[in-house]
C-alpha cells in the first residue's frame, strides 16, 4: 500500500468541509477550494454550510486556502466538487473537469487521486484520468492512481453523519483500492465496502438516490390522484406503514444536490447507450410537477376561500430545498416563490436559515424575518424547518388578517409536508390544505 501522510481535499460544500475536519485528526490537511470568500469564512471560524458549526470548525487542524498550489505536496487528493446538471437535464462536468484540470496541474508524481462528486459510469476513468494525464504529463497507473468513493452526506442531517455512515470505496487496481480503503477506514466508524471496480461504486450512487426519487415520485402520483378523490393522502400513508415491510415514504417537494440531480445521469447515460428509461424518466417528471401542482392548489384554495387574489399578501415559508439546512440547490420552493410572481401575485419570502445576501443574489429572492409577516391571507409552509414546526396555534393564527380585514375570506394555509394537525387547523377556521 502506498504511504499516506498529507491528504488534500478539493472543493469545501457540504461533502468536502466535513470530510477535511475528519481527515485532519489523523492526517496533515490541506482543504482548497476556489470560492476566496468561503476560505475567508472558513479561516474565522465561520460554516455557512451549517455542517460542521463554527466550534467543530475551529478545532479542525486544517490548512485553507485558496491557491491550488498548495495541494502539490499531497499524497492522496480528493476531489468533492459538485455535479449539477443543464438547463436541458444532461450532465454539466464542468465542475469536476475543471477541478480535475487543476489538481493535474499541481499533483505531485505518485499521488492518488480519488472522485467524490457524483457521475455516471465511466467519467472517472474515461474523463477524469485523461484530463489528469493531459495537465500533469504524468502517465496514469504508472505515475499516479486513481479511485471513487460516492460521497452520502445528508445535509442537515445530525444522525446519518459521515462517520456511521458506510463508506463504498473503489480504484484502479488492487493497491488502490486498499490504500483507498485504509484511509477511510480511519474516519469511517461504521466500516467501508470495497466495490470490485469503480463503474461500480459510481453505478451504486446513482442506483440509491434514483431508487429514492422513484419512491417519492410513486407517493407524489398517489397524492395527485387522491386529492381528485377527495382523500388525505396522509392518512393514508399512516394507515400503509401499519404493514411490517411499508417503505415510509411520503409525497413531497424533490430538490437539491442529489435525489433531484442523479437520475439524469443516468439518464442521460441510458439514452447514449441507446436505452430510454422509461422508470426513472416517469418519476422524475412526475417529481418536477410537483411544484406547478402546488402553485395550481394554492389558488384553487385562495378562490375558494373568496380571497381577492390581486391583493393577496401570501407567505411562502421555507426557501431551502430540506429542512433545518441552509441549502437552496434546487429548491422547489424557490421555484413555486417565481412561479406565484410571474403572475402578478404578491409573495413574500421567509426562512431563517437560508443566508440573505446569497439567496438574493442567486435567485433574486428577497427574504424578510419572521417577525414581519403580518396581515397574511395565506401561509404556505413548504419546509418543515423546525421554527415553523415549533408554531404555536396562537402563532399560526396571529400571522393573519384578522375578522374583520378579511371581508368574509377564510385563512388560508398550505401545509406542504403535513406538520400540524389537519382537524385542529380546520376547527380553528382555516382552510387547510395538504399535500
Amino acid at each position: 500500500m502506498t504511504s499516506v501522510n498529507h491528504i488534500a481535499v478539493v472543493g469545501l460544500g457540504y461533502v468536502g468541509l466535513p470530510l477535511a475536519a475528519a481527515f485532519s485528526e489523523f492526517y496533515k490537511v490541506t482543504g482548497y477550494d476556489c470560492n476566496k470568500e468561503k476560505i475567508a469564512l472558513y479561516k474565522q471560524g465561520i460554516d455557512p454550510t451549517e455542517e460542521l458549526g463554527g466550534a467543530q470548525l475551529k478545532k479542525a487542524n486544517i490548512h485553507f486556502t485558496d491557491n491550488p498550489a498548495d495541494i502539490h505536496d499531497a499524497d492522496f487528493i480528493v476531489v468533492a466538487v459538485p455535479t449539477p446538471i443543464n438547463g436541458d437535464k444532461t450532465p454539466d462536468l464542468r465542475p469536476v473537469e475543471s477541478s480535475s484540470a487543476t489538481v493535474g496541474r499541481h499533483m505531485k508524481k505518485g499521488a492518488i487521486v480519488v472522485y467524490e462528486s457524483t457521475v455516471y459510469p465511466g467519467v472517472t476513468e474515461n474523463t477524469c484520468g485523461p484530463i489528469l494525464e493531459k495537465e500533469s504529463g504524468l502517465v496514469l497507473g504508472r505515475d499516479f492512481k486513481i479511485g471513487y468513493s460516492p460521497e452520502r452526506i445528508n445535509p442537515g442531517d445530525k444522525v446519518h453523519v459521515l462517520k456511521n455512515i458506510v463508506k463504498i470505496v473503489s480504484g484502479m487496481d488492487k493497491e488502490t483500492l486498499e490504500t483507498i480503503a485504509s484511509v477511510y477506514s480511519t474516519i469511517i466508524e461504521a466500516g467501508v465496502y470495497r466495490a470490485p471496480n469503480i463503474l461500480v461504486a459510481e453505478a451504486a450512487k446513482l442506483c440509491e438516490n434514483s431508487q429514492r426519487d422513484i419512491n417519492i415520485a410513486f407517493m407524489n402520483e398517489l397524492s395527485l390522484v387522491f386529492h381528485l378523490m377527495h382523500i388525505d393522502t396522509l392518512e393514508v400513508v399512516k394507515a400503509m406503514n401499519t404493514k411490517w415491510n411499508a417503505l415510509g415514504f411520503t409525497p413531497g417537494l424533490v430538490g437539491g444536490h442529489c435525489i433531484g440531480v442523479d437520475p439524469y445521469y443516468f439518464i442521460y447515460e441510458a439514452e447514449l447507450l441507446g436505452f430510454h428509461s422509461h422508470i426513472i424518466t416517469a418519476g422524475r417528471h412526475i417529481n418536477d410537477g410537483m411544484s406547478d401542482f402546488v402553485v395550481k392548489s394554492l389558488i384553487e384554495e385562495l378562490l375558494k376561500s373568496r380571497v381577492d387574489t390581486r391583493h393577496a399578501r401570501i407567505y411562502l415559508l421555507g426557501m431551502t430545498f430540506k429542512e433545518n439546512c441552509p441549502d437552496t440547490r434546487n429548491s422547489r420552493a424557490i421555484e413555486i416563490y417565481h412561479k406565484l410572481k410571474g403572475y402578478g401575485m404578491q409573495v413574500f419570502a421567509v426562512d431563517p436559515h437560508a443566508d440573505p445576501a446569497m439567496i438574493k443574489k442567486e435567485y433574486g429572492v428577497e427574504l424578510i424575518p419572521l417577525s414581519d409577516i403580518r396581515d397574511a391571507d395565506c401561509v404556505a409552509v413548504l419546509v418543515a424547518h423546525k421554527e415553523f414546526r415549533d408554531f404555536s396555534l396562537g402563532k399560526l393564527i396571529s400571522l393573519y388578517k384578522d375578522e374583520k380585514k378579511r371581508e368574509g375570506a377564510l385563512p388560508v394555509l398550505l401545509d406542504v409536508k403535513g406538520i400540524y394537525d389537519a382537524e385542529e387547523m380546520k376547527k380553528s377556521g382555516f382552510d387547510y390544505w395538504r399535500l
